[in-house]
């Protein structure tokens, strides 16, 4: 049930600006949250049985799509591009595992307010919106999986 009423053309304007804001405020507290508590796998980011070690990415065609979607590691100062892993030395691997953690919870807060859209949505735009979350998070989701899993493989 809405709480708040909007005509639509206000709904979709405050839509895109919580958007925004959001997946900013996102990114600045990950870019800000200290990589040493991103050293090792927590409860969302820990790898899945499903997952097969990574192998079910690739069945999923991954390597097809991933680098067609942007990358936004570096958009802050002191940002790590996960395009350039920056080596094959262990602490470079450490690092880039490090940034795929990162960039993931980064996607998991962002699609975590989907549901909040109820709030001032109609139904159907806020099955949007929530459709909108996963579609936009899930593969990148998938990527940053994908890559720790290869570098796992390595070190």
């Amino acid at each position: 049930m809405r709480l708040v009423e909007l005509p639509l053309t206000w709904t979709v304007v405050l839509d895109v600006a919580v958007w925004g804001t959001w997946s900013t405020v996102c990114g600045v507290v990950a870019w800000r949250y200290p990589a040493h508590r991103l050293a090792a796998d927590g409860p969302l980011t820990r790898p899945r049985s499903f997952e097969d070690g990574g192998r079910l990415y690739p069945r999923l065609g991954i390597r097809r799509w991933k680098d067609r979607l942007p990358e936004a590691g570096a958009l802050f100062p002191g940002g790590v591009s996960k395009r350039r892993a920056g080596g094959r030395s262990p602490e470079a691997l450490r690092r880039f595992a490090v940034e795929t953690r990162r960039a993931e919870l980064t996607h998991w807060w962002v699609m975590a307010l989907g549901p909040f859209f109820v709030l001032w949505n109609p139904p159907a735009l806020a099955a949007v919106m929530v459709a909108y979350a996963v579609a936009a998070n899930l593969p990148c989701i998938m990527i940053q999986r994908f890559n720790r899993a290869r570098v796992a493989r390595l070190t």
